[in-house]
């Protein structure tokens, strides 16, 4: 592996648009330790409109200073871990917002004390038209706002009460103990978190057999802390939710975003209503395996063999160009930018972070990071990666610093609707007929993962919650059980009686974030239906989309999506999704059984 000395400058990302150096960082650093001072001059003073509006200017002008800080921090650190340098400075950041946080603590208490009056003029009020929405989510959420000495007592108790989900990750990575197993020529091989991926991607049965249940043995072992940990957890949600005067568990976490409940109903309910559509899947997976009794661990063994593309970045760029080219000539022009004024750090070297991401700084432009090896993977990501990038492009460009930054709720739509257009624009491109299986069931690997597995996971958390909400008894057998009965009814008849998967939920670290993991299957749905209408509909879907992407989050995020034409309180968006996931099977089988 190179190391980052032996990288190509206009392979790099080039940060110098955000600091041109490293004391240019540290003038900019100690400067803003000095001014920041200045904000506790409005305290006790957010009671009329000029005061309130100079505030929130202000309060904008030094978040864009953090939040380029910070940015020039991580992703510095992000090139080469083993540089201290750099993990020292974004510490120096993170204490520094901190410490920012705490000088303006005051603001939304005081904001908050005028009346719904006060409030509603403001937000009418052209003056605060950069404000508008979010005054009008604090208004929304002024009856769950409490008093001030009551919201420093759950402020003290946060600590406290947030440590189930570290506690999981210290049991699941320091004490988890998975041991070896022998693998396929009966050598011991050691077993871990990543490596369970892979080994249960192998073609020999009996070797993932072995691997599936060593893995969850370790689990079971530890069946009784982790229920421990996870039902207080779930206690805790239900604390904060009625102290905040919520109805339930479910609608406090989705007001964070401004969901509605409805939104994940919706998505629970439509999806139980097509699952013999995933029993159809298995089905198949089934007769082209040559399994009779399938079993979980059956699932991930791959149909078609990995497509070896072994194209250059340049190619590769090329190629996700041509995918993405139903998104006009301006998109294009764009993505073509973030090539050459170096915003993407392509390849590996030693001591650089793994994987992939986008970030986005107001004020400068979105920053692409990459680990490129030529593989099919590595084109879809790239794909993905701009997809954020330019959703976080289009926000910035067109929308105020306070509206710019758009939830998680449709943070994967953008990133989805390249992988989908990509998908197409290859399998539309192709004589290659192993290449059209590989991207076919690719497609369905996809939707299965995302919009099955994630509602499954969604249709569990939501169950435990309202247990906990009507005072039902929870314990270790009563959470294996319902897991597994979940299990049951998502994969149906086609797997074979698995007493083993019951302790799956037990893995799952999302589920120390509750009711985050639907936004997953959401996205999908919304990207399916978006990238459908721009193949088909053409400019005025596209035109559509990229005003989507330039609203940001300047007002609910799914109304947001209606712009693009995707509306997840009706049954249309999740009907296409399921038709499309119908039509690739069809697809899918015609190929692998002719």
């Amino acid at each position: 592996m190179a190391n980052r000395n032996e990288i190509e400058e206009k392979y790099k990302w080039d940060l110098s648009c955000i600091f041109e150096s490293d004391e240019s960082f540290f003038e900019s650093l100690n400067k803003f330790k000095q001014e920041m001072q200045d904000v506790t001059k409005w305290k006790g003073q957010l009671n009329c409109k000029e005061n309130i509006l100079d505030f929130l200017k202000k309060d904008d002008y030094y978040s864009k200073q953090i939040e380029k800080l910070y940015s020039y921090a991580f992703m510095n650190s992000h090139l080469d871990t083993t540089v201290s340098k750099y993990i020292e400075m974004e510490d120096m950041v993170s204490n520094l917002y901190a410490a920012y946080s705490t000088l303006t603590a005051f603001a939304i208490p005081e904001i908050l004390k005028l009346n719904n009056k006060t409030l509603t003029s403001f937000i009418s009020d052209s003056d605060f038209k950069d404000y508008d929405y979010f005054l009008q989510t604090l208004k929304n959420n002024k009856k769950h706002i409490l008093s001030y000495e009551e919201e420093k007592i759950l402020s003290g108790v946060s600590d406290v009460l947030s440590s189930f989900s570290q506690t999981f990750s210290m049991i699941d990575n320091a004490d988890l103990d998975l041991g070896s197993v022998l693998n396929e020529e009966k050598k011991s091989v050691p077993l871990s978190h990543a490596s369970y991926g892979k080994f249960m991607q192998s073609g020999d049965r009996n070797f993932r057999k072995r691997v599936y249940e060593k893995y969850y043995d370790a689990y079971k072992k530890l069946n009784h802390v982790i229920s421990s940990n996870y039902i207080a957890s779930v206690k805790k949600d239900w604390f904060y939710a009625k102290t905040r005067k919520y109805s339930s568990c479910m609608e406090s976490k989705l007001s964070a975003n401004d969901v509605s409940p409805n939104v994940y109903n919706m998505l629970v309910k439509k999806v139980s209503v097509n699952l013999p559509l995933l029993h159809k899947y298995i089905r198949l997976k089934k007769k082209i395996l040559g399994i009779s009794t399938f079993k979980m661990y059956d699932m991930y063994v791959p149909l078609v063999k990995d497509v070896k593309m072994n194209e250059s970045y340049e190619e590769a760029f090329e190629t996700v160009k041509k995918g993405l080219a139903p998104l006009g000539k301006e998109y294009i022009e764009t993505i073509d930018n973030a090539y050459k004024s170096r915003w993407i750090d392509v390849y590996e070297n030693k001591g650089k972070r793994s994987g992939a991401y986008s970030t986005g700084v107001y004020g400068v432009h979105p920053f692409v990071l990459l680990n490129f090896n030529g593989t099919m993977h590595d084109i879809f990501t790239i794909a993905h990666e701009l997809g954020h990038s330019m959703h976080s492009y289009y926000s910035e460009l067109n929308q105020p610093y306070r509206k710019a930054d758009y939830t998680i709720f449709v943070a994967e739509v953008a990133s989805t609707v390249n992988e989908v257009l990509l998908l197409k624009y290859l399998q539309n491109n192709t004589d290659d007929i192993n290449l059209k299986k590989y991207l076919i069931n690719y497609y369905i690997e996809m939707i299965r993962t995302t919009l099955f597995r994630q509602t499954q996971f969604a249709e569990f958390e939501l169950a435990v919650h309202t247990m906990v909400e009507n005072d039902q008894p929870l314990s270790n057998e009563v959470l294996n059980n319902l897991y597994k009965d979940i299990n049951i009814k998502y994969y149906g008849k086609q797997v074979s009686k698995d007493e083993t998967i019951k302790y799956e939920w037990s893995r799952i670290p999302h589920f120390y974030s509750p009711f985050y993991v639907y936004q997953y299957a959401t996205g999908i749905i919304s990207a399916i239906k978006i990238a459908e209408d721009i193949l088909t509909i053409g400019e005025e879907a596209v035109n559509n989309y990229k005003r989507f992407l330039s609203s940001g989050g300047s007002d609910k995020p799914t109304e947001l999506l209606k712009i693009a034409g995707v509306d997840l309180t009706k049954k249309e968006p999740f009907d296409i999704a399921f038709s499309s996931f119908k039509n690739a099977l069809i697809e899918f089988e015609n190929l692998m059984t002719n």
